[in-house]
C-alpha cells in the first residue's frame, strides 16, 4: 500500500476511534468527502453535539488534523491557566479546586461591551487523552444555561501529527437564534487558536 493510501485508511480507522470507540462519544458516520477534506488540512465541523446535550443547545463537534504529537496538544488542553490563549472570548481561568478526577475551574469570558464568569467542572483522562466537562454544580455560571463538551486527542500514522475532536453544547440566557452562528464559530476558532499553539512554523 503506498504512503498516501496508507495515511488515508489511517485516518479513517482513527476519525472512527475518535467517534464512535469513546464510550462518552457519539457515535457519527464520516463520508468520504469529510475524509478527503481532514486529509487537506480543513477544519470540519458537523451538527454531531456531545453526549447529555439539550434538545436546544447548540454547538456542534469539530475534528481536525494537527501538526503537533498529541502529548503536546493534551498539555495545551489541560493547561487550565492557558485557556485565554485557547478559547475564544475567555480573559482568564483560574483553578480553584482538583482532586484526581476532577478540576474546577473559573472562567472569565467578555462579549463586547458585557463579561461575566462561570464555573466549570473539567474531568481529564491522560491515559485516553480524553476529557469532558459541564457547568459545576452548586457554583456560579454567569449567563449560561448549559455549557458541556469534550476534546479527545488520537495519534495519527504522520509522526508529531494528531487527530482532534473538538465538542460543545451550548445555552444561554440569550435566546438561540442569537448565539448559534458564533457557537458554531467558536469550534473553528478554537481549533484555529490551538493550531497556532502547537504547530512549528510553516
Amino acid at each position: 500500500m503506498r504512503g498516501a493510501a496508507r495515511a488515508s485508511v489511517a485516518l479513517a480507522v482513527l476519525v472512527a476511534t475518535v467517534m464512535s470507540a469513546t464510550p462518552e462519544a457519539p457515535a457519527a458516520a464520516l463520508t468520504d468527502e469529510v475524509r478527503r477534506r481532514l486529509a487537506a488540512n480543513e477544519i470540519v465541523v458537523t451538527d454531531v453535539m456531545p453526549p447529555g446535550a439539550s434538545s436546544t443547545a447548540r454547538g456542534g463537534t469539530a475534528l481536525a488534523v494537527v501538526r503537533a504529537s498529541p502529548e503536546r496538544v493534551w498539555r495545551v488542553i489541560v493547561d487550565y491557566a492557558g485557556h485565554p490563549r485557547l478559547y475564544p472570548r475567555v480573559s482568564s481561568a483560574e483553578v480553584v479546586e482538583t482532586d484526581a478526577r476532577r478540576t474546577v475551574v473559573r472562567y472569565g469570558v467578555s462579549v463586547g461591551p458585557f463579561s461575566f464568569s462561570f464555573f466549570m467542572d473539567k474531568y481529564p483522562d491522560p491515559r485516553r487523552r480524553y476529557t469532558h466537562w459541564n457547568l459545576a454544580h452548586g457554583r456560579g455560571h454567569g449567563l449560561f444555561r448549559e455549557n458541556s463538551g469534550y476534546w479527545h486527542v488520537e495519534d495519527q500514522a504522520t509522526v508529531d501529527t494528531s487527530l482532534v475532536a473538538y465538542a460543545i453544547a451550548v445555552r444561554t440566557a440569550v435566546p438561540g437564534m442569537f448565539t448559534e452562528g458564533t457557537t458554531r464559530a467558536s469550534l473553528v476558532e478554537t481549533v484555529t487558536a490551538l493550531r497556532k499553539l502547537v504547530e512549528p512554523p510553516r
